[in-house]
């Protein structure tokens, strides 16, 4: 197994000892973390320009003697060799990975590489991409238009997507770009357009569904998933135990927001459930008065069974509902109606 260590000091050794010290400083290799030029040339008591003079020089050498240094020359075709063979792309924790046979191989040994090789190329994190390596313009193009496509695709057949039809949609793009699932399953990990929620659901990182960040759609999510009534508390701590951001629910605002937010109905005390699953707001009165409008007077056996399929309460307080005079006539066969007013 070849050192990265040892493939490095062969390239170094003819450095002059102020030049490695700055080389190692600027991509990382000796103090785990790339330094700035004002950081090393406050180190040793000399400009930023001096610094640079110093790293341009050296990189100009270090160029020369690639080509000459076996042991280099084997890792960039390792790498070159491994980003074909994910057509031409790669997240950098995936190459990283492919290259294990290097020991001790770390993304500042091969940032150090792409600047003195060019033999392939790399672009740093930002707001819509994770770290990753490219042989060339058209593999990371290539990739990019997929990702554009299959963003625009999703977003048309968001109701689809979150109704469990990722998959059908992700291979209607694939085909149409006429792609592999595999190549294109490589291209879309580069993107942090994509996430999969707690629940295993798929889609973009842009929809509250996928990727709740306020503690009202991570409510929703909780709710949607479980299709039943839960109470407040109950709700916070799955909330927790989903881990949807890294910070910690709490019962209070959890309360306020189920309060708040027209989504939710109270069918109980401190119980909550999602109206668009049939849950109407509304005291027990509002709701026995809802139910003898739709289904004209009925009897306390058939309003308890109706009621208790949205509200989760005792019997008895149904009953002194139904029983108040001022809004609910009893009729000699038994059952109510509204009371005439």
């Amino acid at each position: 197994m070849a050192s990265a260590s040892k493939i490095f000091d062969s390239l170094f050794k003819d450095l002059k000892p102020r030049e490695r010290e700055v080389i190692e400083g600027r991509f990382g290799l000796g103090r785990g973390k790339p330094e700035t030029l004002a950081s090393i040339g406050e180190r040793y008591g000399i400009t930023r320009e001096r610094v640079r003079q110093i790293e341009a020089s050296a990189m100009k050498d270090l160029k020369e003697k690639l080509n000459e240094n076996s042991a280099c020359l084997d890792l960039i075709q390792s790498a070159k060799k491994q980003l074909k063979a994910f057509d031409g792309i790669a997240k950098k924790e995936t190459l990283l990975a492919s290259l294990k046979s290097f020991e001790g191989i770390t993304e500042n040994h091969l940032t150090f590489i792409t600047d003195v090789s060019q033999a392939f190329h790399f672009y740093p994190e930002d707001g819509n991409f994770w770290s990753f390596y490219f042989l060339d313009k058209n593999a990371k193009e290539t990739a990019l238009n997929f990702i554009d496509q299959l963003v625009k695709l999703l977003r048309k057949e968001k109701e689809a997507v979150l109704a469990q039809g990722y998959k059908k949609i992700f291979k209607s793009a694939v085909s149409r770009e006429k792609l592999t699932e595999s190549k294109a399953e490589n291209f879309q990990s580069i993107s942090k357009k994509f996430h999969a929620n707690a629940y295993g659901d798929f889609g973009l990182t842009e929809w509250p569904e996928i990727k709740p960040r306020a503690i009202r759609d991570q409510i929703y999510l909780v709710l949607n998933k479980k299709r039943e009534p839960l109470h407040f508390e109950t709700i916070t701590g799955l909330i927790n135990k989903s881990g949807f951001t890294s910070r910690k629910a709490l019962v209070p605002t959890v309360h306020n927001e189920l309060i708040k937010d027209s989504r939710f109905v109270l069918v109980g005390r401190g119980i909550y459930a999602l109206s668009e699953h049939g849950y109407k707001p509304g005291t027990v009165q509002e709701v026995i008065k809802r139910l003898i409008k739709r289904h004209g007077p009925m009897k306390p056996k058939e309003v308890l069974e109706a009621v208790m399929k949205e509200r989760i309460l005792k019997p008895n307080t149904i009953l002194i509902n139904l029983q108040n005079k001022s809004f609910f006539e009893r009729l000699g066969n038994g059952a109510y109606r509204i009371r005439e007013s």
